[in-house]
């Protein structure tokens, strides 16, 4: 491939073909670029006016491509050290599986053929899913159901059925909330196909407000009334 060309060197410019010039011109550039995008700043300034992506990545590599037995502790330690502290399940596998891939790269065992091979591979596969079982309080029953199986399942399946436990978790903790929620409805409050008006309730000083109201409004009506009445009341007495 021509990026791979670009990074090694084996990819050389052609100077006595201007189109194969200009493709490799083109190749460089974004190989390049691919490399001073993924280094830090302080690394970028030093490259900054580099033009091959070779020459680039042989200086990066001469300088930085050291392992020692410091790094490999630190990446050791990491791993054992590392918990999901509050993480969800997602994010702390593959933080944790990035850490594997890496330290999988830097000690790097001799193939093994013999008729061992295979307790050693699931002897990995142990050790991993140790390490993975680093979870939160809140898993603690279902990691103790994974111990007890037998075989042991690897990481993948671990992690697998510890996702369909959050995912059910999940789904509980909804339904629980839509419960809660339901049950904060006053009881007392009336639907709107069944409301009904309530009666009016007056007190005693707002009934004696209103019928002297009543009074003050209908007073000409009383007055001809108790002239009529006190006319026939005059008229019964002449009687008398």
């Amino acid at each position: 491939m021509a990026e791979k060309g670009s990074v090694d060197g084996t990819c050389e410019k052609q100077t006595d073909n201007v189109v194969l010039a200009v493709q490799w011109d083109r190749c460089n550039s974004v190989v390049l670029s691919w490399i001073l995008n993924s280094i830090s700043e302080d690394l970028y300034s030093g490259q900054f006016f580099s033009a091959t992506a070779s020459v680039v990545w042989t200086e990066l590599k001469e300088t930085y491509d050291k392992v020692d037995g410091s790094i490999v502790f630190k990446l050791h330690h990491k791993i054992n050290s590392m918990k999901q502290n509050g993480y969800s399940l997602s994010e702390y596998y593959h933080k944790l599986n990035t850490l594997w891939k890496q330290y999988d790269e830097m000690v790097i065992l001799p193939a093994c053929t013999c008729v061992v091979a295979p307790e050693f591979q699931n002897h990995n596969k142990t050790l991993k899913l140790m390490q993975f079982l680093g979870l939160d309080d809140s898993y603690m029953s279902i990691r103790s159901n994974l111990l007890l199986m037998d075989p042991l399942p690897d990481v993948k399946s671990a992690f697998a059925i510890l996702s369909r436990e959050e995912s059910h978790r999940g789904v509980s903790r909804v339904g629980t909330s839509k419960t809660q929620n339901s049950a904060f409805v006053h009881p007392s409050t009336p639907s709107s196909s069944t409301s009904a008006p309530s009666p009016l309730s007056l007190s005693n000083e707002q009934m004696m407000k209103l019928l002297s109201i009543l009074n003050e409004k209908s007073s000409p009506i009383s007055e001809s009334v108790t002239n009529m009445s006190g006319f026939e009341n005059q008229k019964h007495l002449g009687d008398w």
